[in-house]
């Protein structure tokens, strides 16, 4: 190693000093992040070229933890580790009492391992039962029992703050964190150091200590103890995609890719609205979120919707429509908290969202196009009939050959390779919706059974 001209750098260093190498070169720093470049990015930068440990604070289901987690891509790939030691001693510095024993005995013998980066990243979500012992360390009493001295520092077993040394450690959820725990990580933060069970130990640790937090926190479940906040050098306010653009490339890139059913692009935006619409509803409590799990969520229930019609009606490709968004309002009730006042119209107040997105949906996608000769349809007292279990052959065959269809589908997205009558019907039963919406057409709608008439 010190002929390969290896050089100990601390972690704190060497997360800037990779940082500033790919901002020099214009990489990607933190891949999967959506919508946080020109906010919350510069912060975290900032804090991380600084040196400091710092707070992520932010609302439910707004990437914190997946933000957190992105910071180990800033490590080296490999760093050397003393062969053996549960805290990742550095092999030119030693620190627990096992490796400074042993490269007292073996000099430049010393064996070495390797430790790849993403095994320098602990977690732990806070809790109350969450004890000193789990973050910080206690007496092991098997090593007790092997013989040893209870002084003998080899008989402390560590928690998971030194079993982290050399890397990043993350605590979500901080203010959860018993009040009398959170004292326990004063010393990490200052003075770099641990104790355990009064023990004459003083273990220089080498962390980059990151925290996450819900601003609701602070004044409901608990909060951060005032010398604990003092000690982190940064807070970070992360926030919810701020433009639809932004909220369509979060729920594409999320969303499972294997439920087997296509999503049309304007019915993933129908989606990405109806979340934005929620999140300003007055009926919702704004202080609690709603988190991007929420449009993750109903994606998938929306195409689970269509595959589950594809199997009953043996279509051969599922491909979700309009009726599928229905089911999506029940199974994402429990996501939201409403106000108080609100009790009771949970569902209503949903579908009425719904039904909103949906239309600005259609304003914004076809809202400038001749439908004519879809109102004709209707022009003879013709009833068109959908629902989440009508196949969509069967679908266009009651709607029958409408003149413009193409260029429908062109303007809600689907390309060349989509002429499937899946994407056919998901395009004119988006259309008869946005129709009825505008009230230009009348629809009774029973048991998932929709009726669409003049």
């Amino acid at each position: 190693m010190r002929d390969s001209g290896h050089v100990r750098r601390s972690v704190k260093t060497e997360v800037r000093e990779n940082l500033l190498a790919r901002l020099r070169a214009g990489e990607t720093r933190f891949p999967g992040i959506v919508g946080f470049d020109d906010t919350v990015l510069p912060h975290l930068e900032r804090a991380l070229l600084a040196g400091h440990d710092l707070v992520l604070l932010g609302e439910r289901g707004q990437g914190k933890t997946r933000l957190i987690r992105t910071v180990t891509g800033l490590l080296d790939e490999w760093t050397p580790v003393v062969e053996g030691c549960e805290i990742n001693d550095h092999p030119y510095a030693p620190v627990c009492a096992r490796c400074v024993r042993l490269a007292a005995e073996l000099g430049d013998e010393l064996p070495v391992a390797w430790k790849h980066r993403d095994g320098r990243y602990g977690e732990k979500l806070a809790t109350p039962d969450t004890s000193v012992g789990d973050l910080i360390g206690d007496v092991d009493p098997i090593k007790i029992a092997e013989g040893r001295t209870l002084g003998d520092p080899e008989t402390v077993h560590y928690g998971l703050v030194p079993r982290t040394n050399r890397g990043v450690f993350s605590v979500n959820e901080l203010p959860d964190l018993a009040e009398r725990i959170q004292v326990a990580l004063l010393n990490v933060l200052e003075e770099r150091d641990i104790q355990v069970r009064g023990y004459n130990l003083r273990l220089p640790l080498d962390i980059l200590l990151i925290a996450s937090a819900n601003p609701e926190d602070y004044t409901n479940r608990g909060r951060i103890i005032t010398p604990l906040k003092d000690r982190f050098g940064a807070e970070v306010r992360t926030h919810y995609p701020l433009t639809i653009e932004d909220e369509l490339a979060l729920i594409r890139q999320e969303s499972m890719p294997d439920i087997g059913a296509d999503v049309p692009e304007h019915l993933v935006e129908v989606i990405a609205r109806f979340t934005r619409l929620v999140r300003e509803s007055t009926a919702v409590d704004a202080r609690s979120g709603v988190s991007a799990r929420f449009s993750i969520a109903a994606t998938e229930t929306a195409a689970a919707s269509a595959v589950r019609r594809a199997a009953i009606a043996g279509e051969e490709r599922a491909v979700t429509r309009v009726c599928d968004l229905t089911p999506v309002v029940p199974s994402l009730r429990g996501k939201v908290e409403f106000e108080v006042s609100e009790e009771g119209r949970e569902i209503e107040i949903l579908a009425h969202l719904l039904r909103r997105a949906t239309a600005e949906t259609f304003r914004g996608r076809l809202g400038g196009l001749d439908l004519t000769p879809l109102l004709d349809k209707f022009s003879a007292g013709t009833q068109v009939e959908s629902g989440e279990l009508v196949p969509a052959a069967e679908l266009l065959r009651r709607i029958g050959p409408v003149d413009g269809l193409a260029r429908i589908m062109s303007k809600l997205g689907m390309g060349t390779g989509e002429e499937s009558p899946g994407h056919a019907a998901a395009a004119l039963e988006f259309a008869l919706e946005g129709l009825y919406l505008m009230r230009r057409l009348s629809k009774d709608d029973v048991d998932g059974v929709a009726v669409y008439r003049t």
